[in-house]
């Protein structure tokens, strides 16, 4: 298996040596690393230049986005498979070595992924690799991801890689333009073609509280791809067997809007997003919120979602689920 690495650089200059050389540092050896600069003002792209390893590619363009950084990359790709990894993440050194022996357990899965570990080091510091099993564990074969999903994310953009054709077919993979979403856009769409073999072990790293991230960036809107996603599944462009999950999934974002909302105080704007999530009325999650909004006092039903949101923290905290 040949693995491509594509990474989308935009004003990373602390972090993106870190993550080339965790590219570059893997036990199965990566084919080539596609760094797309995507009109940086800072000098990510000479420490790029300055790393003198053929299998690192430097591409540059005008600023467009992550997005289109990323197309431009599968676009380029020469390998086999297209693994992603974001400029200030990282990747485990067993990462491809381990998806390699996932696809061997699966060879019917077009895309395979992997667990990872969230690190509050917003300065760039080096990552250190943890502890591993020797050989890649059993890996479940997903065939509903938007099921899967609901339980916790399984893995992140920097754990993931997919069959290069079957990539270059769907272009364009990342929605130009979007940078919210636009990554679970791409992979449930992916999960709709193939399953997914995802390994149960932590292989990549995620940082979080980086000045220029994307996460919490909806800003109490319906990121773009949820609404193409209802779209889909209710003119039946999503197969019947996935279309309940689809509808389903979008009605549990529209929840939690609600709750936004509730913890807010905003009790009006909650009722509007749970009439939107109505298609997940019968649910327990939706009436559960439902009577917060009609029957407790705005106070109170905000102070519930706010010990509601520190408990599900410690229990991310812990790895368990509320």
């Amino acid at each position: 298996m040949k693995f491509s690495v594509v990474i989308p650089l935009y004003n990373k200059a602390r972090f993106v040596e870190g993550a080339v050389r965790s590219a570059l540092a893997q036990t199965m050896p990566v084919h080539e690393i596609i760094v797309v600069d995507d009109g940086s003002s800072d000098n990510g792209p000479d420490i790029v230049r300055a790393i003198g390893d053929k299998r690192v590619r430097l591409v540059t363009q005008k600023n467009a986005g992550v997005s289109a950084a990323r197309n431009q990359g599968i676009a380029l790709a020469q390998g086999d498979w297209v693994a992603f990894l974001d400029a200030d993440d990282w990747h485990h050194p067993q990462l491809l070595a381990f998806l390699a022996q996932a696809h061997a357990a699966h060879p019917q899965a077009q895309v395979l992924a992997a667990g990872f570990r969230c690190m509050d080091e917003p300065d760039g510091a080096r990552i250190q690799a943890w502890e591993v099993p020797a050989a890649a564990p059993d890996a479940e074969l997903v065939t509903d991801l938007r099921t899967r999903w609901m339980k916790s994310p399984p893995f992140f953009t920097g754990t993931v890689a997919a069959r290069t054709e079957l990539l270059q077919r769907m272009q364009p993979c990342f929605a130009p333009g979007e940078s919210y979403g636009e990554d679970l856009d791409l992979w449930f769409r992916l999960s709709d073609q193939s399953p997914i073999a995802l390994l149960p072990v932590a292989l990549g790293a995620y940082r979080v509280a980086v000045a220029g991230g994307l996460a919490g960036a909806h800003a109490g809107t319906l990121a773009p791809y949820l609404q193409r996603m209802r779209r889909a599944a209710l003119q039946g462009a999503i197969a019947p067997d996935r279309r309940h999950t689809a509808l389903w999934f979008v009605a549990q974002q529209e929840i939690t809007m609600a709750r936004e909302q509730l913890t807010a105080g905003n009790r009006r704007a909650a009722l509007g997003w749970l009439y939107k999530a109505r298609y997940a009325a019968y649910g327990r999650r939706w009436q559960l919120t439902a009577l917060m909004a009609l029957c407790l006092p705005a106070e109170l039903a905000g102070r519930w979602q706010q010990w509601r949101i520190r408990r599900a923290d410690v229990f991310a905290q812990q790895g368990t689920q509320p």
